[in-house]
């Protein structure tokens, strides 16, 4: 156990671990309060596009997620609410021709990419110093802006009509919610992978809700459990030979499961 502590690449792992679980913690609790577990899933299935797009040019393929996750995320949020079309319609276009792009662009690069298998299933023991750096800065912004905007996000979270009558701009308040969600799953990328990564983004959140309702206890709770599943999975991944990210899922799974089979027994 100490000696694999020892090893850069693990040391990387469990500081990228922590910085997912930090940004779980903090954008899951609002997907979970505001029920927008499907617009998550199609934020990051389309950043697939921007990832494809990236590797075709030769770019930091992150940088592609990112770009692609934000516009997706504000497309799907100007849609839902400007247009006449079903939320479900929107966000299905939107994860289809974000993976389609995504595809077309692989498949037109010269070569085989290995590496972006990684990016759909994740590898968080392969994660290099330039990606914690990039999910360091997300992680900055992330908390920045829910320090800056927590009371007027709390009360869009639970009551977007009182928040209405008050004054405070919903609409903006929440593109700027699924931007921020976007931010997320470009830091959590890496560590499970965009197939499994809503799974990582709700499951916490998930579980520390069934313990308490209160939203800061809430953030807090679901930032523990990740950091505890996250370190657990990467723990046995490792030590047997099996996928990270599928690892990390499973171990929030059972966490959920648990805390579900305890609300049931009260």
């Amino acid at each position: 156990m100490l000696e694999v502590l020892s090893y850069t690449f693990f040391q990387n792992a469990l500081i990228a671990a922590l910085l997912a679980s930090i940004a779980c913690g903090v954008i899951g609790v609002y997907v979970v309060i505001k029920r927008i577990v499907f617009i998550s899933g199609g934020i990051s299935h389309s950043s697939f596009g921007g990832l494809g797009i990236a590797y075709y040019l030769g770019a930091e393929p992150l940088l592609g997620a990112l770009i692609f996750a934000i516009a997706s995320a504000l497309g799907i949020g100007f849609l839902s609410k400007k247009s006449s079309e079903r939320d479900d319609t929107v966000i299905g276009a939107v994860w289809a021709i974000g993976m389609a792009i995504g595809i077309l662009f692989i498949a037109m690069t010269p070569g085989y990419a290995a590496d972006l298998f990684s990016y759909l299933f994740g590898n968080i023991l392969m994660v290099s110093s330039g990606h914690l750096l990039i999910m360091f800065v997300l992680d900055i912004i992330i908390l920045a802006s829910i320090g800056l905007f927590y009371n007027v996000f709390r009360a869009v979270a639970f009551d977007e009509e009182f928040a209405k009558t008050v004054g405070i701009p919903v609409f903006a308040l929440n593109m700027f919610l699924l931007s921020l969600v976007a931010l997320t799953v470009v830091i959590m990328i890496k560590a499970v992978g965009i197939i499994l990564l809503i799974a990582l983004l709700t499951l916490p959140a998930a579980t520390a809700n069934k313990m308490t309702k209160d939203m800061k206890r809430m953030m807090v709770l679901a930032t523990f459990l990740g950091i505890i599943y996250s370190s657990a999975g990467i723990f046995i991944s490792y030590f047997f030979d099996l996928p990270s990210g599928a690892m990390i899922i499973l171990i929030s799974a059972i966490g959920y499961l648990i805390a579900t089979a305890k609300t049931f027994q009260r």
